[in-house]
């Protein structure tokens, strides 16, 4: 049974879509959470205090927070705010996200900056500000929010892609850090019904993607019985995967190939037969 009571929770982009069910889930396993969310709803309320209130009528504890994480001074009032409230920082849950689609040759700089500011800014802010404090209380449970985009490329989202892809390189340096300390760092990819992608899914699409399905995922890999770091897994709907990245048995040309000899080799080289994968390939190159 996994149990978070005694556990605090911070959890971004939380005030709708996939974020609130992360919330709602791990309140349901009794944390206490940090509902950060800047969004308003269309009658001015704030959307991360909607989500607060249902944690409460269910009888849980939670705060709500519109800290602009995307700035170092936003993320460590955030991070200040839940210790203040609960005493201490234990789980957090980078899911704060915008979009701004175009094709590559249309986008602005604004938009370049604006979504890499948020999703790979945003989280590295958070983080950083916990950081210290999950590593002197040796304990802490990091989730980050990756996407197919940033694993297989979208059209029209080279900057939202290349700050996902980003993430994964972020998670595994601190999953390597933070490993003494039982900090455990792995990442989300979920396919689901959020505010950025209702508008293009049919009913039932909106219903077999329901965020509730990711965030069973989430409450596992911000729990203590979690053995996993530095872990993908990637959730659609009712189905689960893990991703992995891997590397090809290598060529040796036992002296620098011309050009054409590297050509040649392709064909041994892009058979994945006898791949390894590729944490464990670059473990066995720098011992």
């Amino acid at each position: 049974m996994i149990d978070l009571t005694d556990r605090v929770a911070l959890v971004t982009g939380a005030g709708q879509g996939l974020g609130r069910a992360h919330a709602l889930a791990l309140a349901g396993r009794g944390a206490a959470v940090v509902v950060n969310d800047v969004g308003r709803t269309e009658d001015g309320a704030s959307t991360a205090e909607a989500v607060v209130d249902e944690i409460r009528w269910a009888g849980g504890r939670a705060i709500s927070d519109r800290s602009d994480i995307s700035t170092a001074d936003g993320a460590a009032a955030l991070v200040a705010a839940a210790i203040a409230e609960f005493g201490r920082l234990d789980i957090l849950i980078c899911n704060a996200g915008i979009v701004r689609d175009t094709s590559f040759v249309k986008m602005t700089q604004d938009q370049w900056d604006a979504v890499l500011s948020v999703h790979l800014g945003g989280t590295y802010q958070v983080i950083r500000a916990a950081w210290s404090g999950l590593r002197a209380q040796g304990y802490g449970r990091v989730v980050v929010t990756t996407s197919a985009s940033g694993l297989y490329g979208s059209f029209g989202q080279a900057n939202y892609s290349a700050a996902k892809t980003a993430l994964l390189g972020l998670m595994n340096t601190l999953s390597i850090e933070g490993a003494k300390n039982d900090i455990r760092v792995n990442a989300i990819s979920p396919v689901a019904t959020t505010a950025m992608t209702e508008a293009l899914m049919t009913p039932q699409m909106r219903e077999a993607l329901d965020p509730g399905y990711v965030s069973p995922a989430v409450v596992y890999l911000a729990s203590q019985e979690c053995r996993l770091s530095s872990a993908i897994l990637h959730v659609r709907g009712d189905e689960y995967a893990a991703v992995q990245l891997f590397q090809s048995k290598p060529v040796s040309f036992g002296r620098k190939p011309t050009p054409e000899e590297f050509e040649s080799s392709l064909e041994t080289l892009l058979d994945f037969t006898d791949s390894v994968p590729g944490a464990e390939a670059w473990a066995n190159r720098v011992r």
